[in-house]
């Protein structure tokens, strides 16, 4: 059984791969495999696929099959979908909030989890528990960047991936923050340039960002 320090241990080292990791929403998993590739080819290994379309699991099994790459499940709201992403190839979990079921079921799977805290009372909550690395949700909507370095003055134990609303734009400004490890963005991997294929365009949007400095 994962124990949270672990878990956050082992989010730490996966947030350190690279200053971005792209939150993806895939409506066709033939394309995911391609997709992959172009990320993992562009600098940013670790990909999160999100559950909210019927495809995502698909999309993960085909993922787990690229070299260089560590794809992971977003969106984890249930034990059962904690269950389906470990079964699908998933190597870590992102959650919107943080309950005590998703927290143990990732726990009980061995799922190292990003649990996301929006207020400073979760963030404590969260590290209590033993989560030391979690995800800053919605990032934009809850104050952005002034919101996020005034949660880490009185808490600086907790190192964050800010995710909602960040872009190429705002990416350096929450990168230059002490509490954050990397952001998360969907950026990287725009739905047109899925649709068409143009697999060298979103490399080259993934070596942009995988450019991106942090403090």
């Amino acid at each position: 059984m994962l124990t949270p320090l672990a878990a956050s241990s082992q989010s730490e080292a996966l947030c350190r791969l690279a200053p971005v990791i792209p939150v993806l929403v895939i409506d066709d998993a033939g394309s995911a495999r391609a997709l992959a590739e172009a990320l993992v080819s562009g600098g940013l290994p670790a990909l999160e696929v999100t559950l909210r379309t019927p495809a995502a699991l698909d999309a993960i099994r085909e993922m787990a099959k690229v070299e260089g790459g560590t794809v992971g499940a977003g969106t984890l709201l249930t034990p059962q979908d904690v269950h389906n992403a470990v079964e699908a190839g998933a190597k870590f979990g992102v959650s919107p909030g943080a309950t005590d079921t998703i927290l143990t079921a990732c726990e009980e799977a061995d799922l190292p989890l990003l649990p996301g805290a929006a207020t400073a009372s979760e963030a404590m909550r969260l590290l209590e528990r033993g989560y030391a690395v979690q995800k800053f949700f919605p990032a934009e909507a809850n104050g952005g960047v002034p919101a996020l370095k005034a949660i880490g003055a009185p808490i600086p134990q907790v190192r964050f991936c800010p995710t909602g609303g960040v872009s190429l734009k705002n990416a350096p400004d929450y990168l230059g923050l002490s509490n954050t490890l990397c952001v998360g963005g969907s950026w990287v991997a725009p739905k047109d340039l899925v649709a068409k294929g143009d697999w060298k365009a979103i490399e080259e949007l993934a070596r942009e960002a995988a450019a991106l400095s942090r403090s």
